[in-house]
């Protein structure tokens, strides 16, 4: 039986595998969600934010296509699951993000599941889901997620709940990276990850990231190619622990 997320493909589409079997990853890096009220009302006076959001279906666009071509090769595996971050928006390219500035370090192929806008459900209910109908067992599994819940006043409110589900059901030895921000959801966060003991943390409340001068994108949120390649520094140290 073939995985759920992985089908014949359409005309044009897909990649060789291993076995000869021309095969497609069905999964998509978009949310399916419209952008929240924030970033619309940003978008409407901001240049920059409306250049950055018009990153995010091109972006998502490349990382299906580099997915699909990752599953028709062998080697390790790595996984991304998160969000806008692991997409690359605001890199002048979405290889010029953390992943692709990683990857080009590591000898693993690369199956990214990051959707822009995500927040820890949509890591729980779609993109482990997705992870777990690979024919291939991840040898290495990193998460950068939870920006968007602490900015979400309803998720906010929820995300000591999504965070005690997310380190129950991700696989061990993932590497999970913290979340920066001095707010009392963000501690409890990084706390349950460092008490779950099964992950190892990247920890993004280095000195090294303290100043983010120079290193955001025209919306001034998302970090550029120099903000991505510090994040790189952070999430390679951890990968290599």
């Amino acid at each position: 039986m073939r995985p759920a997320y992985v089908r014949r493909p359409r005309a044009g589409s897909g990649g060789v595998g291993l076995d000869g079997a021309v095969t497609s990853f069905d999964y998509s890096n978009l949310s399916g969600r419209p952008p929240g009220l924030f970033l619309r009302t940003a978008g409407l006076v901001s240049r920059g934010v409306r250049d950055v959001q018009a990153q995010v279906a091109p972006y998502a666009a490349w990382w299906e296509q580099q997915n699909r071509a990752a599953l028709t090769t062998d080697g390790p595996l790595w996984v991304v699951l998160g969000d806008s971050m692991s997409q690359g928006i605001g890199a002048s390219a979405p290889d010029r993000g953390w992943v692709g500035a990683l990857r080009s370090r590591l000898p693993h192929r690369v199956v990214n599941l990051s959707v822009s806008g995500g927040l820890i459900r949509d890591v729980v209910d779609r993109q482990l889901p997705a992870l777990r109908s690979l024919e291939a067992v991840p040898d290495l599994v990193t998460v950068m997620i939870g920006s968007n819940d602490l900015f979400n006043r309803r998720q906010s409110r929820l995300l000591e709940e999504h965070a005690a589900e997310l380190v129950r059901v991700l696989p061990d030895g993932a590497v999970v990276a913290s979340l920066p921000q001095p707010r009392r959801a963000a501690r409890a966060f990084n706390l349950a990850v460092v008490d779950a003991g099964r992950f190892r943390l990247a920890e993004f409340r280095d000195p090294r990231l303290r100043s983010w001068s120079g290193r955001l994108a025209a919306d001034r949120f998302h970090p550029n190619d120099a903000g991505y390649a510090a994040m790189a520094e952070i999430m390679a140290e951890a990968v290599q622990a």
